[in-house]
This record gives C-alpha cells, structure tokens and sequence, in this order.
C-alpha cells in the first residue's frame, strides 16, 4: 500500500472513532485506502463528484457509507445499490459485509467504467449493471438510494426491486425523508427512529417490505 493509501486508511479511522464508531481492521482499512486513491484518480477526470477535498470525501461519502454497511440488518444476501454513482454506499457494504452480494446499479458509462475497475482492483463480491436499475427483472433482500436523482420517482421504483420481508435502505435528510416514506408506498413497515450518519441532517431509514398473506 501506498505512504498515501496508509494515511487515508489512518484519517478515515480517526473520523470513525470522533464518530464514536468502531475502527476498520487492518485488512478493511487498507482495501478502503486503495478505494479512496482510484476514486481520487478518476474523480480528476469524470468529476464522479462536486467534493474535491479528501477529509470531505472521506466524511461524507465513506463515513456515512461505513454507518449504513454496519446498520443494515443481518440475513441480507443480496443487495442493489440503485443509482450507484461512484459506488456509496454500494462498494463500502461490499467491503464491510462480505456475506452480501452486491449489485451497484449505474447508468452513466463512465461511472459504471471506474464501478466496474473499482470492483477489479478490490476483488470485492459485486457487480455492475450498466443501465437503469428499474428495468431490472430480479428483487433484492435489500435495495438502497443516496442521492438518486428525482429521488421520489426512484424511490418508487426501488421499492418494486424489493424482496417481501425485504428492505429498502434510505439515506437523506430529516426534511426529505417523510416523502420518500410516502412515495414508498404502504408495502413498507417503518420502525424506529431514522439513524443520523453525518451533518446537516442526513439520515439512514430502513423500510421492511411487508410480506402479504393469500389466507
């Protein structure tokens, strides 16, 4: 690993721990380094995303992915990141949760072109589908959505790619989130307070999908 991919594993466990969160071990925290140096490669020349500072990158994209990885509940096999961008929170869950098979969801070409070279260079259990994720023809244990573009209408449309008794995996803002309960529909179940991953309000809520009896 590189002196760079060393000190980026090393900030982003001290974020974690000002977080109150556990730390990565040695292994994870050397795979999130390498993840951290392709994104900052080929975030130079796609503009994967408007941050450009690496301790905001590394708060607010890895942090609060490491925090929905760690939340989503256990039994989840399978898992569509919808809309995966640059790959959050889709690449850390792969990372964190190495019992889930994850498939990140990206229709731009070139974001899905690094999804798919970040999924080579880390090995993880992944794969990238480069189209719309509503025109998937199979359901997900778990389905999640971070800043997905018309949000609502996805949200929507994520819900359908959901298992009965499976999850639908929310992050956004306490101002947000109420609509896209609502847009949700009436199939999901949503218990407990939303958990806060990260400032100006940003949340994570998880939606079980009711399984419908036929008695």
């Amino acid at each position: 690993m590189s002196e760079r991919e060393d000190s980026a594993g090393l900030r982003l466990n001290n974020l974690l721990a000002d977080a109150g969160l556990d730390k990565l071990d040695d292994a994870l925290t050397r795979r999130f380094g390498e993840y951290l140096s392709l994104f900052i490669r080929w975030n130079a020349r796609l503009n994967l995303t408007a941050i450009r500072d690496e301790e905001s990158i590394l708060s607010r994209h890895f942090v609060e992915s490491i925090i929905c990885a760690r939340a989503l509940p256990s039994g989840i096999a399978t898992l569509l990141d919808f809309g995966s961008g640059a790959g959050f929170p889709g690449v850390p869950i792969a990372l964190c949760r190495a019992e889930i098979s994850v498939t990140l969801a990206e229709s731009q070409g070139k974001k899905a072109a690094f999804l798919n070279e970040v999924v080579r260079t880390l090995k993880i259990d992944a794969k990238v589908y480069s189209g719309r994720a509503e025109s998937l023809d199979s359901v997900f244990d778990c389905v999640t959505l971070r800043a997905v573009d018309k949000m609502e209408t996805a949200v929507d449309e994520a819900g359908r790619l959901v298992r009965p008794g499976g999850w639908l995996a929310l992050m956004t803002t306490t101002a947000q989130l109420e609509r896209l309960r609502d847009a949700a529909g009436s199939d999901f179940s949503w218990s407990g307070d939303p958990r806060p991953v990260g400032g100006n309000q940003r949340v994570l809520a998880l939606g079980e999908r009711r399984i419908i009896s036929l008695a």
